[in-house]
């Protein structure tokens, strides 16, 4: 078993199990965009399809993974993750665009202009002389 755990921690072991899992991923979108039930059954088609070998665990693991899930919220959260530093980010614009209160929220927003920038001082020369 150590063999196996130094085996699996080579990069291109590391690699296999990027590009599984990703296939995995792909597959499972591809099954939701279709609207078919995303399970290990349909998982494994479509990597017969597109001659995609995976690990024979990765789809019923993914598919229980997913099992109940909103795919589409995930989706949403994960078009979030670089903008809002976390779900309380991720939060705050479903909280502004759903109205709340009156027009307190807008005036919220004016305030907060961008700042005029800085003059850049001259130093003398210019990189295009």
């Amino acid at each position: 078993s150590a063999d196996l755990v130094q085996r699996s921690q080579t990069p291109d072991a590391m690699a296999e199990v990027d590009n599984e899992t990703l296939a995995c991923t792909y597959a499972a979108l591809i099954l939701h965009d279709d609207g078919l039930p995303i399970n290990a059954e349909s998982m494994t088609k479509l990597f017969k399809a597109a001659n995609c070998e995976v690990e024979t665990f990765w789809p019923g693991m993914f598919a229980k993974a997913l099992a109940g899930a909103d795919i589409n919220a995930l989706c949403m959260k994960l078009g979030d993750a670089g903008a809002g530093g976390g779900d309380a980010g991720g939060d705050a614009p479903a909280a502004a665009a759903g109205g709340g209160g009156g027009g307190g929220d807008k005036k919220e927003a004016k305030k907060k202009e961008p700042e005029p920038e800085e003059e850049e001082e001259d130093m003398g020369f210019s990189l295009f002389d």
